[in-house]
């Protein structure tokens, strides 16, 4: 789609040299699943949620995670209303449809968990009722490296929730160099070019993208090489499984095709299942999965 192709290519003129970065960032989306960004500080983590939410006409909330951050400054909170004598439930940034929570390892377990029921229910419970998200609800969160001071590690519970994780890197000496030349003519990006509409719709879609029984068999057999070859410590979830699926799904949508290839499985696999996996013996999860990609056959 014209549109999609427009959007990768104001993408790529904010976040130079790497556009299979600004393409898995827009493939997350479009499967209704939550990114986590993990990066130095100062590689454009905050720059490329600012500039898909402002592309896509979303709304945009951001929240700095903090040591003494609490969960009610995400969800929000009952007050008193002292003219009405009623009390009233005011919203936190949780409610719109793009929310940056920055530097989300700084935060302390308890608040990072005050996401947990949003990221996978697109709903929160507020005094015994169930409240909905917005439609779409997407979850960008950026982390530091653990070995910088102040960092509390995420749970296997709330990594699992996240679609995908990617790390940005440093820019090559060329496109450093054009940063550096650009610095006063950023790109302009406040005029969105999908509506919030355009974009359910967009989402939409991905469901309607064949998937082949072949397909499923194959992702199946991958699912339980994970978990029978003692490499990691648990195998992949099978909500994993299904994410990793819509995300080859939205790729495809992505790039034209009406169907979901094997090559859409084995391309994601280090940004939807690595997080995911720990080995057992300390290894490089990449590289394990990558020698059990490479020795499972396509059907």
């Amino acid at each position: 789609m014209q549109k999609l192709d427009t959007l990768l290519d104001r993408l790529n003129t904010v976040i130079l040299g790497n556009p299979l970065a600004t393409k898995l960032a827009v493939v997350c989306l479009l499967a209704r699943g939550h990114l986590l960004i993990e990066d130095i500080p100062g590689v454009g983590k905050t720059t490329l949620s600012h500039a898909l939410a402002n592309l896509l006409g979303l709304p945009f909330k951001r929240v700095q995670f903090t040591s003494d951050l609490l969960p009610t400054d995400i969800i929000g909170m009952t007050i008193f209303d002292m003219e009405s004598k009623k009390f009233h439930f005011k919203k936190g940034p949780l409610f719109t449809s793009i929310l940056l929570a920055d530097e989300i390892n700084r935060a302390t377990p308890k608040s990072q968990s005050a996401l947990l029921q949003a990221m996978e229910e697109k709903e929160v419970s507020i005094e015994g009722r169930q409240v909905s998200l917005s439609d779409p609800f997407f979850v960008i969160a950026t982390q530091n490296p653990l070995e910088q001071s102040g960092t509390f590690p995420l749970p296997e519970s709330q990594l699992d929730r996240f679609l995908m994780r990617l790390s940005l890197g440093y820019p090559s000496a060329e496109h450093e160099r054009k940063l550096l030349l650009q610095q006063n003519q950023r790109p302009e990006l406040n005029t969105a070019i999908f509506s919030q509409t355009e974009v359910a719709n967009l989402i939409a879609l991905v469901d309607k993208i064949h998937v082949s029984e072949s397909l499923v068999v194959y992702l199946q057999t991958l699912l339980a090489k994970t978990r029978e070859s003692g490499v990691f410590v648990t195998g992949l979830s099978p909500r994993a499984g299904l994410q990793w699926l819509q995300a080859a799904k939205a790729l495809a949508m992505l790039e034209g095709r009406d169907k979901a290839l094997p090559d859409d499985i084995k391309l994601l696999a280090p940004f939807t299942a690595a997080h995911r996996l720990h080995c057992a013996d300390g290894s490089d999860t990449v590289t394990e999965l990558t020698s059990i990609i490479n020795s499972t056959e396509i059907l």
